[in-house]
């Protein structure tokens, strides 16, 4: 590989490397990295495994069953027969106490009146309100997002200030050294803007530390290396609300219309038909049994209709019980709509303000360098002292740190109230 195509291999690599990740992404890297994210797939399969449970509920019921009892009396014949038969020479030895049946009970649900369809639609329902509501955690996750990436953001402004502050601090240094040297100034005004060179490049310390810190952090939480991040654009958000926890209401609401269902269900009759079979003793040829005592197989079959009307007693109350669990939930859903109408009220008056401010801050800092510049003219023909220049060059960084907040500031609003309507 020649030095050419090996440079322009190691360029690319590092402009991969080094591209800057924009807040979509990392938000998206967040909540795909986010712990919660698993239970979609736990949720979805839970749900789908208690549905087929419920499926089966039509299946045939089979019953085995094993028994051995003792009694303290069992029908017997009369005396009077079984002593006219013994005479005979027949022995009526009757039923024994003890006894024993090994046998299979099956139980085919024919109709049930809706009972097991509403269970059904209760647990898709009860899977839908889990689905919305880990929905809802998840977006919370955009929301630390926003806070640590608009931070980074406003720290890269102001080291970018502080560097240019240097710089700028670093000039007039080398140039009152020079004046010094030649008896044109005093020794201390340059060992004054040595001074404020150097508190400027311990300001640029602790900023570079906080920026790796909350790079640190964001990379942590987003599970992605956040090399850098890059300003967002300005966008335009309408009051239209789209939040996930709209979504969680109506699944609640969705659940108490399911679970009023199943009520109406319980009241229905049930018909099923069933066949029953054992091998004991007794069977159900008494009289047989009760001269041979010898274990039989013995079947039956029928149909069964059942109507538990139990289900009235508190139909009332069940009934009652779930309007209110619908008012609680219309009520959630007013109280979080009114607190987001306010959010969202609030962050418009901030994005106007910021932009007002904004207006200025051009003009602003255009003096300020107008200023400075006067100042640093002013200082070589020994009109003003250093401190003047100092404060001069202060206030001009001032200025221009003013600028970058309400710029950062303005953005982080709108991008707040996006997160606010969801839109």
């Amino acid at each position: 590989m020649n030095k050419r195509l090996f440079l322009i291999l190691t360029l690319t690599l590092m402009g991969v490397t080094s591209r800057a990740q924009s807040l979509e992404e990392c938000q998206r890297a967040a909540q795909n990295n986010y712990p919660l994210i698993n239970q979609y797939g736990l949720i979805e399969r839970t749900t789908a495994l208690t549905v087929d449970n419920i499926a089966k509920g039509w299946w045939p019921q089979v019953t085995a069953t094993a028994q051995a009892t003792l009694q303290s009396d069992v029908a017997s014949w009369p005396s009077e027969l079984r002593d006219m038969m013994s005479g005979m020479g027949v022995d009526l030895k009757g039923l024994k106490k003890d006894q024993y049946r090994v046998g299979i009970d099956v139980n085919q649900t024919v109709y049930d009146g809706g009972t097991i369809n509403s269970q059904r639609a209760i647990a898709i329902e009860q899977g839908k309100v889990l689905a919305a509501q880990n929905e809802v955690n998840l977006y919370n996750v955009s929301k630390r997002v926003n806070e640590m990436y608009f931070a980074l953001l406003l720290l890269n402004e102001q080291i970018t200030l502080n560097n240019d502050l240097q710089k700028l601090l670093d000039g007039n240094e080398r140039k009152l050294e020079s004046m010094a040297k030649n008896g044109t100034a005093a020794k201390s005004d340059w060992q004054n803007v040595k001074a404020e060179r150097l508190k400027a490049v311990q300001q640029g310390t602790d900023l570079e530390s906080q920026k790796r810190m909350l790079q640190a952090m964001l990379a942590t939480f987003c599970g992605i290396d956040v090399k850098n991040v890059t300003k967002p654009a300005l966008i335009v958000t309408d009051a239209q609300n789209n939040r996930p926890e709209l979504r969680l209401f109506d699944a609640q609401l969705r659940l108490a219309d399911a679970q009023e269902k199943a009520l109406d269900a319980a009241l229905k009759p049930k018909v099923s038909v069933f066949a029953q079979g054992y091998y004991g003793y007794p069977g159900y040829n008494m009289f047989h049994d009760m001269m041979s005592r010898k274990w039989t197989l013995n079947a039956m079959i029928g149909a069964r209709v059942t109507w538990n009307i139990g289900a009235l007693y508190t139909r009332k109350n069940d009934k009652t019980k779930l309007q209110l669990q619908r008012d609680m939930t219309l009520s959630n859903r007013e109280v979080f709509l009114y607190n987001n109408r306010l959010d969202v009220v609030r962050l418009n008056e901030e994005i106007d303000r910021y932009r007002k401010l904004m207006t200025n801050d051009n003009e602003i800092i255009t003096l300020r360098t107008a200023v400075r510049k006067a100042a640093e003219s002013k200082l070589v023909h020994g009109i003003i002292d250093v401190n003047d220049l100092v404060r001069e060059i202060n206030q001009e960084n001032a200025a221009r740190v003013q600028q970058s907040i309400h710029e950062i500031e303005m953005l982080k609003q709108i991008y707040d109230k996006k997160y606010t309507t969801n839109n």
